[in-house]
């Protein structure tokens, strides 16, 4: 454990700047180039916006709030609030403005950082329903020239201002970092909302520390580390490893030139490390199938070839059964052909160990990864135990678990099969929400998951799915629908699928295709659309999805085979409030709106009269009227004859 007088992330930026001195902090991709700060620099931004910050009133206890892509100056920006003892908000970029104004007004924001023009323009629309925010900072001035707002201010002028106050003002930054102390609140990350609107989690430094200390206990992190900061700054995971692990373990952090260009960085960079949640690995497999679809026959059959003799070997290896001698040597032979290149080509060659989290990966994704030689560990965490319960030892990783408990860090099963947790990094509590504290940590510290799961002979924790979430068919049959959804996403051509049979007599389940794997699926077989909505509904594309569910019903029991099934006229948004800002299901919300489906799933319906509802970035709505054909996937099940 750090000594209390680096049980701070500000003293562990001090720190840093003192040991690593020269050492590289934090990069940026700006224009085609890599752009690097050290740690002395990294430290020098922070002080200068820091007292800047301090000239323009900034006190201890108050808020800031930062909103945009992945970048150096809304990483120092948060940990120079800290360094005033204030705590820093990061909030999705990509919010609608209902989204934006709950969590500003919640969180009492004060000030708020935004990236660009797009973002201060958000912050415009909604200044008059923002009665706490004073002041508002912008990080690039691309398209700012004619905005005159006495409230609004450039980072650089902020810095410029923080340079002049230290002259009147030697060692106040220094004594306010010592004021801090390791149970001060440190951040607001706000949950993900799946139930409701989102709440406050307050993490303390002390969280923070302690999470990063197991964080490089468990895990094998060097200084010479580098680390790919893409994923959204308001999700917890992104705040543990770039801010935290980052500021504890001293790597280096890269920022992206932008969302769309990740994928290509990433292979220009070359990560040793990586975290990334379920959907990217998803879609970096989709990607691999649909090349390997399109490649000439020899090389389509030299890859299939390869990849069906790693995944036989990674399944012995994960079984703990020797991987026979002539496997081993075609495996090698793979390796040369087929498994480096593709690792290559994913930026993932230097990848030492990869980790992904926020929601299940489903095993055939993940024993994909493992068998192409990329070291890919399930971690389980929630933003109330700052990011961290369990992560997969190298040797152990296997789909089924989420790995043992990390060090220091208790997990029991309650008699119901929930999930308790009690280590250091448990939350002070729900912002202005004692009621909802109460409720998820009893008097003894331990803190209600509300995941069902079980701990298995090896000491592997297993997850199920939300307590709440799982039920049995009619004839009790145990019924976990996202085991279900996991396994039909594997498919390349479905992107998202909501998986309804809790006190029904059989499972059928809502399908949103991938437009870009089905279009380019439909392209070569000369299959005209207009639009995700035409495409969708074409007698080609159900069968193709048909097929897909066949695939998919060959791996589960009987009595959980999905039977019927319909396609979307649109994919899930988070806008819609469908899906959560970080991609799980809202189930409540969508099994109320989409009653009338679930309805004619089990009376034997052909048709669906449906009704969408499409949510703009500034609220407004548009209505879609269509009637869609419910499938069976191999005839009308006999279950649904009888309630019919």
């Amino acid at each position: 454990m750090a000594p209390e007088s680096l049980m701070t992330l500000p003293r562990l930026l001090q720190k840093n700047a003192r040991d690593l001195r020269d050492g590289p902090a934090i990069r940026e991709k700006d224009r085609g180039i890599w752009q690097t700060w050290t740690w002395s620099q990294y430290h020098d931004q922070v002080r200068d916006f820091a007292l800047g910050l301090a000239a323009l009133g900034f006190a201890r206890g108050e808020k800031l709030s930062v909103i945009g892509d992945n970048r150096p100056r809304l990483y120092w920006a948060q940990v120079a609030a800290q360094c005033l003892g204030g705590i820093s908000v990061p909030v999705y970029q990509d919010s609608i403005a209902k989204e934006l104004a709950y969590v500003w007004n919640h969180a009492e924001v004060a000030v708020i950082v935004a990236e660009d023009q797009e973002q201060v323009d958000k912050v415009l629309a909604l200044k008059d329903e923002l009665p706490s925010v004073r002041l508002v900072i912008y990080e690039d001035p691309r398209g700012m020239l004619h905005y005159r707002y006495d409230w609004l201010r450039s980072f650089a002028e902020v810095q410029e201002l923080g340079r002049e106050f230290t002259k009147q003002h030697g060692g106040y930054f220094e004594a306010e970092i010592e004021k801090g102390r390791p149970e001060d609140v440190a951040m607001f990350s706000y949950t993900s909302g799946t139930t409701g609107n989102p709440k406050g989690v307050m993490l303390t430094h002390r969280n923070a520390v302690a999470i990063a200390e197991t964080i490089t206990k468990e895990e094998d992190i060097r200084t010479d580390d580098e680390y790919l900061a893409y994923l959204p700054m308001a999700w917890a995971g992104d705040a543990v490893y770039t801010l935290f692990v980052g500021l504890a373990s001293g790597f280096t952090v890269n920022c992206p030139e932008s969302p769309e260009t990740v994928q290509r960085d990433l292979r220009e960079l070359g990560p040793t490390t990586l975290l990334a949640p379920p959907r990217i690995w998803e879609n970096m497999l989709t990607a691999v199938q649909v090349r390997a679809a399109d490649s000439p026959w020899l090389k389509r059959k030299v890859f299939e070839y390869f990849r069906g003799a790693a995944e036989r070997a990674e399944i012995l290896r994960a079984d703990g059964t020797p991987v026979p001698l002539g496997l081993r040597m075609l495996c090698a032979l793979g390796e040369f052909f087929v498994y480096g290149p593709v690792r290559d080509q994913l930026g993932l060659g230097r990848t030492r160990w990869a980790l992904t989290g926020g929601a299940p990966l489903g095993p055939e994704t993940y024993r994909f990864f493992r068998a192409f030689g990329v070291n890919l560990k399930q971690v389980y965490g929630a933003t109330e135990t700052t990011g961290l319960v369990s992560v997969q030892p190298d040797a152990e990783a296997n789909p089924t678990t989420v790995g043992r408990p990390c060090r220091g860090i208790e997990v029991k099963i309650a008699e119901k099969g929930e999930v308790l947790i009690k280590s250091a990094g448990i939350f002070k509590g729900y912002y202005k929400n004692e009621e909802a504290t109460r409720e998820v940590i009893d008097r003894d510290g331990w803190y209600r998951t509300g995941d069902a799961g079980f701990i298995d002979p090896r000491g592997h924790l297993v997850i199920i799915d939300r307590a709440k979430d799982v039920g049995a068919l009619q004839d009790g049959t145990p019924f976990a629908p996202q085991f279900i959804e996991n396994k039909l996403k594997f498919s390349p051509h479905i992107r998202e699928a909501v998986a309804f049979g809790n006190e029904r007599p059989c499972v059928a389940a809502m399908i949103a295709i991938d437009l870009n794997t089905v279009g380019n699926w439909a392209e070569r077989r000369g299959i005209p659309y207009t639009s995700y909505m035409d495409l969708s509904q074409k007698a080609e594309i159900r069968e193709l999805i048909r097929e897909e569910i066949q695939k998919c019903n060959a791996t589960l029991p009987d009595a959980t085979k999905v039977r019927r099934f319909l396609l979307l006229t649109k994919d899930l948004e988070a806008d819609d409030a469908e899906m959560t800002r970080t991609r799980k299901v809202r189930r409540k919300f969508v099994a109320e709106k989409y009653v009338p489906v679930i309805e004619a799933f089990y009376s034997g319906e052909d048709e669906v009269a449906l009704t969408t509802t499409i949510t703009y970035e500034d609220g407004r709505q548009a209505t879609l009227q269509s009637r869609v054909r419910i499938e069976d996937v191999e005839g009308r099940p006999a279950e649904v004859l009888a309630h019919a």
